[in-house]
């Protein structure tokens, strides 16, 4: 039987760690959890699985120590503070959370699932020091007021320019289940002490530290840049990018631009096969705004193949237990009639 998300799940994690038990992290939902398992770990969890199938990655103890200590360090995260967790126990940014507060003796509040309602007045109320979400969840929770919020870990995905430039203390951050949660933060985002970043020639970001689960170089899977300061500009997934008409689109990009339309909650974009052009950027728009307008808003932004092709307006976009949008299911969503 497995732990309810929640306070009973980080009992069961600290049982197993300190048995030498491997400690599983599955979301309890899941019709058929993974029957081939790393060997060896202290932990297995599965990676967010937004463009495939989630896979399984083992981490050590260590692993997590240095990953917890590196981002603690970076916040100056002491006893007196108190982590609010209202993601997925099961994954790893809420795991990091777990040990982060246990290493720093700091205080951390588990929310059984994302609730907007009850994360705002957890926050309104002044209790809460940290927290971490990704942008969807953000969106969910405007207005927000947190008075005593010294840091909102921030990550997951592309992060709206808007979402960077309010009152809040937004800290943007880079990470990854590999890595036992963040390896950078901020904008453009600075490596956290002891991580390594490079740039291969095909534009993969490559990470190296004591709390990646790899031999040497990790393939992130992710495309950026590394300025001459060593700071870090992720543009997207690799295997996200668009080829249309021979041209590269980063669906990221034409998502930004979209959102920011007034009448746009949030989009999603995908490449989508198509006999003249390869792929055509194909974009999933949650709001009410028309077409027509909403094409010529992204053309003041966006390069000419870089523009949708097609839109198609839906209610809700997919998303995992995370808030990270799933691709792979939004290549296969039907558009319902508007």
């Amino acid at each position: 039987m497995l732990p309810e998300p929640g306070a009973e799940l980080v009992i069961a994690l600290h049982a197993c760690l300190r048995a030498g038990v491997t400690a599983v992290a599955l979301d309890p939902r899941m019709p058929a959890p993974p029957t081939e398992l790393p060997e060896g770990a202290d932990t297995v969890l599965l990676t967010s699985g937004t463009t495939a199938e989630p896979r399984p990655v083992a981490l050590s103890a260590r692993h997590h120590e240095a990953s917890a200590r590196a981002l603690g360090e970076r916040l100056g995260l002491g006893p007196g503070d108190r982590w609010l967790c209202a993601l997925p126990t099961w994954h790893v940014g809420g795991m990091a959370i777990v040990v982060r507060a246990a290493v720093f003796a700091a205080t951390v509040v588990v929310h059984e699932r994302f609730e907007a309602a009850r994360v705002r007045g957890e926050l309104a109320s002044g209790g809460i020091t940290h927290v971490s979400l990704v942008s969807t969840m953000l969106r969910r929770l405007e207005p927000l007021q947190a008075p005593a919020l010294e840091a909102l870990l921030l990550g997951g995905g592309p992060i709206p320019a808007q979402q960077l430039e309010g009152d809040l203390p937004v800290v943007p951050t880079y990470g990854m289940t590999e890595t036992a949660s963040a390896v950078a933060t901020g904008t453009p985002g600075e490596p956290l002490a002891g991580v390594e970043l490079r740039i291969a020639a095909d534009g993969e970001i490559l990470v190296r530290g004591p709390m990646v689960a790899a031999e040497g170089w990790l393939n992130t899977g992710d495309r950026g840049s590394i300025d001459e300061e060593g700071r870090l500009t992720v543009d997207g997934r690799l295997g996200d990018t668009i080829i249309t008409g021979g041209e590269k689109v980063a669906p990221a990009r034409v998502e930004a631009a979209l959102e920011t339309h007034p009448a746009v909650a949030e989009a999603g974009v995908v490449g989508l096969p198509d006999p003249e052009w390869g792929e055509v950027v194909t974009a999933f728009v949650v709001g009410e705004a028309a077409e027509a307008d909403l094409l010529a808003h992204v053309r003041e932004s966006l390069a000419p193949h870089e523009v949708p092709k097609v839109v198609r307006f839906v209610g809700v976009l997919p998303r995992n237990q995370a808030g990270k949008l799933l691709r792979s299911d939004l290549r296969r969503l039907e558009s319902p009639p508007r």
